[in-house]
């Protein structure tokens, strides 16, 4: 059973937390120019209920206050692109699919630190324009009493759309974007016509195309389902509610959403203050504490070290479609698998 990973979240949050407590005694208040009770300004793709818990976890070691703009994709990227050089925001906290054409139409400064430097190259820019923060694999979901009862464990996406018999959930292409982007990744990595044969296989499998996230991993873990194709976070934030769950990663690769930052204002020491912070271990424990368990990209962290399965293998080739290709390939989903 290598090829699964069993995560006891409890016990792992308990240690975290014993062990940060030890490392991270300093405030990021303390750092040199920083201007007491000054706001900066980030635009973000991100939940307005994280983001503001994000916020009021810095401000209690900083004393900057932290004014999230949460916006959908579509509008932060427009406003990017209006607003290069003259934005009135300090920094940007988004999805990679803002932040790459808002680096590539000059909207931010390089921004570098000995936190970005362990950030893989795969998760930012190369001119230091943006850098990845955290990222929330794609994952195989097993019912506990499921697996041990199987011969053979399907390792990789051709083997699960081939595997005889085992029900499925997971959420449908139109409801979120981490199944768009599993859509768009697989046709990256394997060409479009291999990827539609991987979901024209799983179609026949899956019992329910559900609207959230977090079903698909309910339900594996209530036994409705065998497997569920489903965010690594939800699954664990499952695992440590006490679901009998297991992850399988697969062995071929997986795609992965990522939020990363970038740096508007280049003479805002609080606004890179604030990146660093995002980048360390205070910051994914504010989100731990949440029952919010994403993948650091700063691999020297503690949590990275420790949430990251030693099988966890990313595709490497990122799905660079636009728009109406978007559309097209969700469309010919539709027509071809979803209503054939």
């Amino acid at each position: 059973m290598r090829r699964y990973t069993p995560l006891l979240l409890t016990a792992f949050v308990a240690a975290f937390l014993a062990v940060l407590c030890t490392v991270y005694l300093g405030t990021f208040a303390d750092k040199k120019g920083l201007q007491p009770g000054k706001t900066i300004t980030v635009y973000t793709t991100l939940p307005v209920e994280q983001a503001e818990m994000l916020a009021q976890e810095y401000e209690k070691s900083a004393n900057v206050r932290i004014a999230f703009k949460a916006m959908g994709t579509e509008e932060l990227s427009s406003r990017l692109k209006k607003e290069v050089n003259k934005s009135g925001a300090d920094l940007v906290l988004a999805s990679r699919q803002v932040l790459e054409p808002a680096a590539a139409a000059g909207a931010f400064v390089p921004y570098g630190s000995e936190a970005a430097d362990s950030v893989s190259d795969a998760l930012k820019s190369e001119d230091d324009a943006w850098v990845g923060v955290w990222y929330d694999p794609i994952v195989f979901c097993v019912n506990s009493d499921y697996l041990a009862l199987m011969t053979r464990i399907p390792s990789t996406w051709e083997e699960l759309a081939a595997y005889p018999g085992i029900r499925i959930g997971m959420t449908d292409f139109l409801a979120a974007d981490a199944p768009q982007q599993l859509m768009f990744t697989l046709a990256a990595e394997y060409g479009e016509p291999a990827a539609f044969r991987i979901l024209a296989g799983l179609h026949p499998k899956v019992v329910q195309y559900v609207k959230y996230l977090s079903t698909p991993v309910r339900m594996a873990g209530m036994g409705e389902v065998d497997l569920s194709i489903a965010v690594q976070s939800e699954t664990l934030r499952y695992i440590n509610q006490g679901y009998p769950l297991k992850i399988v990663y697969p062995s071929d690769g997986t795609a992965y959403l990522l939020t990363g930052m970038g740096l508007l204002n280049e003479k805002s020491p609080e606004a890179r203050a604030f990146m660093d912070w995002l980048l360390s271990d205070e910051a994914q424990l504010a989100l731990q504490r949440e029952n919010q368990f994403y993948i650091p990209a700063n691999q020297a962290t503690l949590a990275y070290k420790m949430l990251t399965g030693k099988n966890l293998i990313l595709f490497e080739k990122q799905p660079e479609y636009t728009k109406e290709q978007r559309k097209a390939m969700l469309d010919r989903w539709l027509k071809e698998v979803r209503f054939q």
